[in-house]
């Protein structure tokens, strides 16, 4: 094989993982897209002109690429950063929560969905089973719903008093601002959908079953209750919406753009900058001639079904 077939190999080579690449974001997609067209029917009124997938990928991956630099910010500087994700039920924001750990090292951004709370859990202080999951420096927690809980389910589902949930609004501004106050950046999302989108992801759910795990009995009551959650959510936004820490409400009816979005606005909360690195050169390759690589016996070996 002569340089220039060698060059062209590792050029189709290349060209094939940058495909792998984008292609990752492309099969998380590619789920909704059939299904959608079967039940697109139950849609009433008009539709938002669709992003071109090509613009959303290409956008999705230069916000990722600004991800990475701010991760690289926050390790190097030793900083601490809590996003919180709220918002009803199939509103999106599991979806941005992907894109935005996608690329990153899961040992410096992790999410954080906490089960109902224990019996024991129930009889702390409402705020110390979250507690534990606060980033040290270096770190960005992403909470999968948080302690907005109270203020949401848990009071209108019943599962905490009035007098739990009054509690609950005295003590929230200054626990933020105390977490504010000792340098952590937080960070509050409200992702919103219109009373019609939810039906429609909820029985795109119900007739996938890629999906169906993701419908719990609270989703489902959500739907009975939609007012109650929406007065729920107007007082909750009244009286935590704080100078310290702002709510940011996402329009989520379009996911792409709600992703994009959301992105590019938490990007900008943040000054975060180019910091220095190290020059990375990969060593060269030692080569033992007394070494033997031993043969292992095939049934150690995955079968080759594909």
């Amino acid at each position: 094989m002569t340089q220039e077939d060698d060059l062209e190999a590792a050029s189709e080579w290349l060209a094939e993982e940058l495909s792998d690449d984008a292609g990752e974001e492309i099969e998380l997609e590619l789920g909704d897209e059939t299904l959608r067209q079967r039940i697109a029917r139950l849609r009433r009124g008009p539709r938002p002109e669709p992003l071109p997938r090509a613009v959303y990928l290409r956008e999705l991956l230069r916000l990722q690429a600004e991800l990475i630099r701010l991760q690289d910010w926050v390790v190097y500087h030793k900083r601490r950063v809590v996003i919180l994700f709220e918002g009803r039920d199939a509103a999106g924001k599991g979806g941005v929560i992907k894109r935005i750990t996608q690329r990153l090292n899961p040992r410096v951004v992790r999410t954080v969905a906490l089960p109902a709370p224990s019996d024991r859990e129930r009889t702390q202080w409402y705020f110390q089973r979250y507690v534990p999951h606060l980033p040290a420096g270096g770190e960005i927690v992403l909470f999968d719903r948080s302690w907005y809980n109270r203020a949401g389910v848990e009071r209108v589902m019943g599962f905490a008093t009035e007098a739990q949930v009054e509690e609950f609004f005295r003590d929230v501004p200054e626990f933020e601002r105390m977490l504010v106050r000792s340098g952590i950046i937080l960070v509050k999302y409200w992702f919103s959908i219109t009373d019609e989108e939810q039906q429609f992801r909820f029985l795109m759910r119900i007739h996938d079953p890629l999906k169906q795990w993701k419908l719990s009995p609270m989703d489902l009551q959500s739907r009975v209750r939609w007012e109650d959650y929406t007065k729920a959510k107007e007082d909750m936004f009244a009286r935590t919406n704080i100078p310290e820490a702002p709510w940011y409400i996402v329009e989520g009816n379009d996911k792409k753009r709600a992703r994009l979005n959301c992105i590019a606005h938490l990007l900008s909360l943040i000054p975060y900058e180019d910091v220095p690195h190290e020059p990375i050169e990969l060593p060269e390759r030692v080569y033992n001639p007394d070494y033997e690589r031993a043969v292992l016996p095939p049934e150690l070996y995955v079968p080759r079904r594909y």
